[in-house]
């Protein structure tokens, strides 16, 4: 059987996690997709997603290992998704990862034929998500927020853009629309 890779990304404020989130809990178990859990460098806190909390020392022990399929630094965090995890989701046909714009190219390459999918969001949208979040400074949220426009896909992927400026509900339909269709193109249906 074919294991896919879905690569979903975005900037900061886009609602990747809430979209994933909403899309897992409403993905009937027996549809052949894998939600990867990511390793993070960032304690646990309520609402967040469901991660594996890491501090810096771990993180470089794992990844000089060789426990990482992919990992990668944002926001001054470090993130990994463990081989693990894509090996024991592989038996189920489709992967979804939460990823990062900046290490698309790297997950391009160590996974041919990976699907992209950018959670986008207008500018006020993001601005507002990013200052409810409270955990940084206007100028910082200005930062990510102007970094966002200058996101390109690097050339020969094709990318899957999904707006999450509405009600969740509408793009987190789009999502798993895509999602399940690569589980039943993967299974033949």
């Amino acid at each position: 059987m074919t294991t896919t890779l879905i690569y979903v990304m975005g900037p900061s404020g886009a609602g990747k996690d809430s979209l994933l989130a909403w899309v897992k809990s409403r993905t009937p178990l027996a549809a052949r997709i894998a939600f990867a859990r990511r390793t993070i460098t960032r304690a646990a806190r309520p609402g967040d997603e469901d991660h594996e909390s890491v501090d810096e020392a771990a993180f470089e022990r794992l990844r000089d290992g060789g426990a990482f399929a992919l990992d990668w630094q944002a926001n001054g965090l470090r993130y990994g998704i463990r081989e693990t995890e894509l090996v024991a989701c592989g038996a189920n046909g489709v992967v979804v990862v939460n990823g990062s714009r900046a290490y698309l190219d790297v997950a391009a390459a160590r996974h041919p034929g990976l699907t992209v999918v950018h959670i986008t969001a207008g500018l006020d949208t993001l601005k507002q998500r990013l200052a409810q979040r409270g955990r940084e400074t206007a100028a910082e949220v200005e930062q990510r927020v102007l970094r966002s426009l200058s996101f390109r896909p690097p050339s020969g992927i094709s990318v899957f853009d999904i707006a999450n400026d509405g009600a969740l509900e509408d793009a987190g339909a789009s999502l798993q629309k895509l999602i399940l269709d690569a589980a039943n193109a993967v299974s033949g249906e």
